[in-house]
């Protein structure tokens, strides 16, 4: 019987079917988040991957793991939703874990290590190998989400709009986006899904990475990341990263856990590939 893995960000959910450590099919949805979506939202995102199933009758267990899934009552949501849309199935176990646990365990490899992600939003934990032994609490993009895409791009819009930019980035900002303050503020506080919308700046953050404004805002804030989230660890550990902010920004990032003498281990752009082998054999 086969198995089905489920990474969720806040962006995108990356679906694989596997035997025994071999990848029978792969799909990709739109990101589910228990925080921001309501039930039925979530059911409708879980319906579209399930019909794209190929032998959906030989998955005998699932393993979600999600950003939001922090929780009982987070996780019992995308249960009950899977459980529904996965009616053809023959599931045997079900289980929901935070995105945390599956980067943890994806990154570290079995052994002890700071686990990060830096994607949509931003989470970090010490891990012993087995099982998060510390977490300091993410927040969401209001309260934290330091160095997260969602907060990168809350500096950079705020900077444009208060004049900080140097002149050139602005007026590069202002040519490729087209957008005005109303529009701003309107999809900001007027409608759902604010931090998708803040992410989705980081690639002209990418594009301007080498402009010195540019450059401090990235390092400043990947500096306030580990500042807040993971200078409370065992520093002595290797600090992994999961995520596409994390790997996009590689240099920029190493940068600032060098400055407080941290050591970056593994980047990866998503934990998929690390999530396969743990569950490799798993029938």
């Amino acid at each position: 019987m086969n198995i089905l893995i489920a990474d969720s960000g806040s962006t995108k959910t990356d679906w694989c079917v596997c035997h025994q450590g071999e990848v029978l099919q792969r799909i990709q949805t739109q990101g589910i988040n228990p925080v921001h979506q309501s039930d039925d939202e979530i059911e409708k995102i879980i319906r579209e991957m399930a019909a794209q199933l190929m032998n959906a009758e030989s998955i005998s267990r699932v393993h979600f793991y999600g950003a939001g899934c922090h929780s009982p009552k987070m996780q019992s949501i995308v249960s009950n939703a899977l459980q529904t849309a996965l009616l053809h199935c023959r599931l045997q176990e079900l289980r929901i874990d935070s995105d945390l646990v599956g980067a943890a365990q994806s990154v570290c490899q079995g052994e002890a290590g700071i686990a990060c992600i830096l994607g949509t939003g931003s989470n970090s934990c010490e891990f012993d190998g087995k099982e998060i032994v510390r977490n300091t609490p993410s927040l969401g993009y209001i309260l934290g989400d330091e160095g997260s895409g969602a907060s990168l791009g809350r500096i950079l819009i705020g900077d444009w709009l208060k004049g900080q930019l140097p002149q050139k980035v602005g007026d590069a900002f202002a040519k490729e986006y087209g957008l005005t303050q109303n529009d701003i503020i309107e999809r900001v506080y007027r409608q759902p899904l604010a931090n998708r919308f803040l992410a989705n700046f980081t690639p002209f953050l990418h594009k301007h990475r080498t402009e010195p404004a540019i450059h401090t805002l990235l390092v400043g804030e990947f500096t306030r990341f580990f500042l807040r989230n993971v200078m409370v660890y065992n520093t002595q550990l290797p600090v992994h990263f999961v995520g596409s902010v994390a790997h996009y920004f590689n240099e920029e990032l190493t940068e600032a856990a060098q400055s407080l003498g941290l050591t970056v281990g593994r980047i990866l752009r998503a934990p998929m590939e690390g999530l396969i082998k743990n569950h490799a054999g798993v029938e």
